[in-house]
Parts: structure tokens; C-alpha cells; sequence
């Protein structure tokens, strides 16, 4: 069973709301077992709506198309969905009736135009509203199906849970599960991740070509200054069945990668590190430079951070460095200053770990260090303060939060390399 979805509205082609319907669609339609390949953006215009529908049926088996069932002239999409069917539109007694009713319980008058929200295709089933005014449609075409939803998410969700995806799985037949799991990376390009990943990759190809069940793909998503995410995803028979597949493969992608990987779905850099330093029963405090408060904020923002956290130093200015640091005299973009503010927020802020960034974030060299060098500080228990070079990419605002998960990522890695 394969599904399509085609949403509805000029505005979401003009950028004024973000469809988010579309992706709890496409989430709910994993979760349910049920393939979608293609999402569709459609204006006001009955000609173009035609078209999508028309097109979607023609490469799938099912398309729901959200939007449109409003009382305006612009809300075109049982006109548009008629057409295809081939078919007149009918008005529903019962529909109108229902629709009057929910005015007078809120103490309105209904509108003349909101009428229009009774009218139903020839044969098409309707799906009764349970919060708004405008009712869903389950309309035939052929051997395949169009659902029609409110645009408005509230009642798309509730009307997509009651009625389309128990129908959608009675279709269906055979029951299955779709399951994701997502990786996150941090220290290697999409490049060179599908280069490492690419013989374990072709081995997934081979087993799902001999037929074995529940074998998951993997894709790359590249994020930004969040690094790479490599997501698995299974289609099985139940939930089991999908969570075994994507433990052998997490597993086997992470004896891949190593310690690249630094988390799994939703666990972000800073909460990676917060794991390991309250595992460890171990304080941190940060001084930073370039990065301005960035990797104080990005810790502040995990759960529970207080118990590990003991607060950052934003020292911005040379003197600042000095005076409130005490970093020596000399340049302050170097690995020497880097350390000594590393080691100094330790001391200031009483933590066990001491962080510190510093360095050139642009749009010019400063002490004659290029735009993109960065150094970050690390010091740790018993230990002296060390620190390590970088030269990150981009412009100003992308080096300062490149250097803030690079720097957060140097701290993961030493304290892998001390705690195991």
C-alpha cells in the first residue's frame, strides 16, 4: 500500500504557514506500517488541485489530500476530488443539519456559505467531524482512494486517527510497522560517512534482494552545525521485529564509525557530554571568547544540567582574559591562552572539568591567525591544561557554532579517552 499526500492551500506555496500537516501525515503513515514515497504542495486553483490528484493516483495507491473543505470560495477541494471521480457533487441533509447544530450549541447563526461544507461527492463516504465543521471524505476512484481532511491540524490528527488510517490498514491487508532510528556523527563530511558506510551498505542491498525479511536502509541527512545523521529504517511485520533489526544495525554501524557517533535520535552534543560527566560525578565550567555564551547556553538547555554544570565565564575582550581570567600577557588567540582559560574556569567556577574557546571567528585575521582558527582549552582532573587546534568553515555566525559543538566534541572525546 502506497500513499500519497497532497496538501492544499496558496498559502503554504507562498511561505505564509509551514505544513506541518504533511510531516505528522507521513509520521502517523510510517507508524502504521504504510509506504509514503511522495509529498505534494497544490494553490487555490482547481485545474493544478486536478492535476495533483490525478498524478498522485497514478503512482499510488492511496493519496490524502488535507485542505481545502473550508466554507470559502477558495476552499475548492470536494470541486477538485468530483472532477477526478467523475462525478456530481450531491448536498448532504445529514451533513448540513450537523453543521447547523454545532452553530446553535456555540450560540451563532451559520452562515449561508458554510453550507458548502455538506456538499459530497457522488458515492464518496463522509467522515463526521467531531471538532470543527468540516467533514472528512472517503472517495472511490477506480480501485484506489482519496481522503479528504481539514486543513486545520487539530482536526486533521483526530480525523486521521479515527477514521483514515483504520481504513488505510483495513486496505492494506497484511500489518506491518515502519521504524527509524537516527545516529547522530560528528567529525566526518556525508562524503566520507557513505564511503566508510558503503560495503555494509551494499550488504543490506544484498540481503534485501535475496529476500530477507525486516532489512533496513540507511540514509544520510546532513544538519548544519549538528553534523551528519545517519538514520536506519525498517519496514517489519510488528515492533519487535523492527526494534531487533535496528539494534543489529546500530550495532554494526557503530563498530563502523566508533566514537563518532555521539548519540541516538534526539540526544544532542551537550547532552552527550552531560551524560558522561554526571556518570563520572564531575562539574563543569566554561570560559568562552568567540563563541559568547553559545556553549553555556547549548548545556543550560539539557535537562537536569544543574547537576553538573556550574556555570561559564564569557570573556570577550583581551583585558577581560586578563583581569577576570588571569591569562598572561601575549596573544589570546592561541593554544597557550586557550589552556590557561581552560584551566582558570576550573579554578574560578570550582569545577572538576574546565572548557574554554577562543579564537577568530571573522571577518578579519586578529593577531594574524586566518578567519576559522579556533583553539579550544580543555582542562581535567590532576591533569595540566591542554588544547587543541581547529579551522572551521564558513562565515561568522557558522564558525561560532561549528567551534561551540567542535569544542563540546573535544570535551567528549577526552573524557571517553580517561573514563572509557
Amino acid at each position: 500500500m502506497r500513499v500519497e499526500v497532497v496538501a492544499v492551500g496558496t498559502e503554504l506555496l507562498l511561505g505564509q504557514i509551514v505544513d506541518t500537516n504533511s510531516s505528522h501525515i507521513g509520521e502517523e503513515l510510517a507508524a502504521s506500517g504504510i509506504d509514503c514515497h511522495f509529498h505534494t504542495k497544490v494553490g487555490d486553483n482547481l485545474e493544478r488541485i486536478v492535476l495533483a490528484l490525478r498524478s498522485a493516483l497514478a503512482r499510488s495507491d492511496a493519496v490524502i489530500a488535507c485542505g481545502g473543505l473550508g466554507p470559502t470560495q477558495d476552499d475548492i477541494t470536494r470541486e477538485a476530488i468530483a472532477t477526478v471521480m467523475n462525478v456530481p457533487l450531491r448536498r448532504d441533509e445529514v451533513v448540513l443539519e450537523a453543521i447547523r447544530a454545532l452553530f446553535e450549541r456555540r450560540g451563532r447563526t451559520m452562515s449561508e456559505s458554510n453550507a458548502r461544507q455538506a456538499d459530497v461527492p457522488e458515492g464518496a463516504t463522509v467522515i463526521p467531524q467531531a471538532l470543527g465543521t468540516a467533514p472528512g471524505l472517503i472517495c472511490p476512484v477506480g480501485r484506489k482512494v482519496v481522503y479528504a481532511v481539514p486543513g486545520v491540524p487539530f482536526e486533521l490528527a483526530e480525523m486521521l486517527q479515527r477514521a483514515v488510517l483504520p481504513d488505510l490498514r483495513a486496505r492494506a491487508g497484511e500489518p506491518a510497522v515502519i521504524a527509524s532510528r537516527t545516529l547522530r556523527t560528528w567529525g566526518h563530511t556525508e562524503s566520507r560517512l557513505a564511503e566508510v558506510l558503503a560495503p555494509f551498505m551494499e550488504s543490506l542491498d544484498a540481503r534485501a534482494a535475496a529476500g530477507e525479511g525486516a532489512v533496513p536502509t540507511l540514509a544520510f541527512l546532513a544538519s548544519g552545525v549538528e553534523g551528519i545523521k545517519v538514520r536506519a529504517t525498517v519496514k517489519a511485520a510488528d515492533a519487535e521485529a523492527g526494534r531487533a533489526a535496528l539494534d543489529a544495525t546500530e550495532a554494526a554501524v557503530r563498530e563502523i564509525l566508533g566514537r563518532t557517533v555521539f548519540g541516538v535520535d534526539d540526544e544532542t552534543m551537550e547532552a552527550a557530554v552531560g551524560r558522561l560527566l554526571g556518570g563520572a560525578g564531575r562539574t563543569l565550567g566554561v570560559a568562552e571568547s568567540l563563541t559568547g555564551g553559545l556553549v553555556a547556553s547549548r548545556i543550560v538547555s539539557v535537562p537536569g544540567a544543574s547537576d553538573w554544570f556550574r556555570g561559564g565565564v564569557v570573556a570577550y575582550a583581551s583585558d577581560v582574559k586578563r583581569n577576570v581570567l588571569g591569562v598572561a600577557d601575549g596573544p589570546v588567540v592561541s593554544s597557550e591562552a586557550a589552556a590557561e582559560m581552560a584551566g582558570r574556569a576550573r579554578e574560578v567556577l570550582g569545577a572538576d572539568v574546565g572548557l574554554a574557546t577562543t579564537g577568530v571567528a571573522g571577518p578579519a585575521e586578529q593577531e594574524g591567525r586566518l578567519v576559522g582558527t579556533v583553539f579550544v582549552g580543555l582542562a581535567l582532573p590532576g591533569e595540566a591544561p591542554e588544547a587543541v587546534e581547529m579551522h572551521l568553515p564558513g562565515d561568522r555566525e557558522r564558525i561560532r557554532q561549528y567551534a561551540t559543538i567542535s569544542a563540546l566534541d573535544a570535551l567528549r572525546q577526552r573524557l571517553l579517552d580517561e573514563l572509557g
